[in-house]
């Protein structure tokens, strides 16, 4: 199995060419059908019913943006029996009915033989309204193309069901003189959806009733196409693996272990960069708060007036004599007055009486002996 070459250190240029081996593919492929062979030669009805065969891409990151890439294939996935339904727009002055006469004639005279059923947008409002409808509507039909014209009004007619099983419809321009051509490449080729949800992607690519060569020429038509069509830097495929539905994944393109380097260089760039332009805005911020300061210093100077000398006054302000001329006075005594009940007139000889009882009562205790 070949592999991708090693990069030169530094060098960020694109290489878009995911190097397949042939003969690798070829045998991936004939493994794959002889085991679905195997697994449905018990049952003999399971005999004529094809399987389809899928790659499912790895990326080496997660897409920022949602993707839907259209695959054309050298050799047609869908067999005679696939039932493809077209939504169309509504004619003015025409009736529901006389509207698929219409695109069935378009449609007949441009060469286009693989849709099986028109719906107007009008019976789409209104025979399809039901829930129950549209699940009818979504099982009985393989493929659903619409007119680029309503393709803005169909999501909200169809319900979420049609596209979380990827059956969503694939709009087309009917107005183009290549109507048959593009019809072809739709209807025969394949769609990748693309996430950023996960790195991770597949597409129906063939089915097990193709030849071994067909399903690799099929194989490579794809990988070329998405490889060109992704909108991302630097090395994008990590692995490509070959699958059916019950059957395991088998690896057919393995990367080179040099990407690795690769993007870790990328990321250490970027950063190196980042921290170059903090360190330079971190520069410019200190200048500028430097510049500020010494700006506010300058104005402070400016806007401090020239101090006057004070003169000492000789004698001292007449507020310390007062300070100490303040403690020398005696202090009133209310108390005297409180104990006086109201209504009664205060004398000099009450206020004698008082003081003299008080002093008596005083000898009095202290003319106690301690021991009694």
């Amino acid at each position: 199995m070949r592999s991708l070459g090693t990069r030169e250190a530094g060098s960020m240029a694109e290489n878009r060419e995911v190097p397949l081996d042939r003969a690798q593919v070829k045998k991936a492929v004939q493994a794959l059908q002889a085991f679905l062979k195997s697994k449905s030669s018990g049952d003999v009805l399971l005999l004529d019913d094809s399987q389809p065969i899928s790659l499912l891409f790895t990326l080496w990151k997660i897409p920022r943006q949602t993707q839907t890439i259209r695959i054309p294939l050298p050799h047609g996935q869908r067999s005679d029996t696939d039932e493809v339904c077209l939504f169309t727009k509504d004619e003015p002055r025409m009736t529901a009915e006389q509207t698929q006469r219409f695109y069935k004639k378009l449609l007949e005279e441009r060469g286009v033989t693989n849709v099986s059923e028109i719906i107007p947008l009008k019976t789409l409002k209104t025979e399809y309204k039901p829930y129950e409808a549209k699940r009818r509507l979504l099982g009985n039909f393989d493929m659903f193309l619409s007119d680029a014209r309503i393709r803005r009004l169909l999501p909200s007619h169809l319900g979420k069901h049609f596209y979380k099983t990827k059956k969503m419809p694939i709009s087309i321009d009917l107005q183009s003189n290549n109507l048959g051509r593009d019809v072809q490449r739709l209807v025969q080729g394949t769609r990748l959806t693309i996430t950023n949800r996960g790195c991770c992607s597949m597409a129906h690519v063939a089915h097990s009733n193709m030849t071994a060569d067909e399903v690799t020429e099929n194989v490579e038509a794809a990988v070329r196409t998405v490889a060109a069509k992704l909108r991302m830097k630097g090395p994008i495929m990590k692995l490509i693996h070959l699958k059916s539905q019950s059957s395991v994944a088998l690896p057919i393109y393995t990367s080179d272990l040099s990407h690795v380097s690769v993007l870790r260089r990328s990321k250490e760039n970027s950063k190196t960069k980042k921290v170059k332009k903090n360190e330079a805005g971190d520069e410019k911020q200190k200048e500028t708060t430097k510049e500020q300061k010494k700006k506010k210093q300058r104005e402070e100077e400016e806007e401090i007036p020239q101090l006057v000398p004070i003169e000492t006054p000789s004698k001292r302000p007449k507020m310390e004599k007062s300070t100490r001329k303040k403690p020398m006075q005696k202090p009133t005594k209310p108390a005297a007055a409180k104990k006086v009940t109201t209504g009664s007139k205060v004398t000099k000889a009450s206020i004698k009486a008082t003081r003299k009882t008080g002093k008596v009562a005083q000898k009095g205790r202290r003319k106690i002996p301690k021991g009694k």
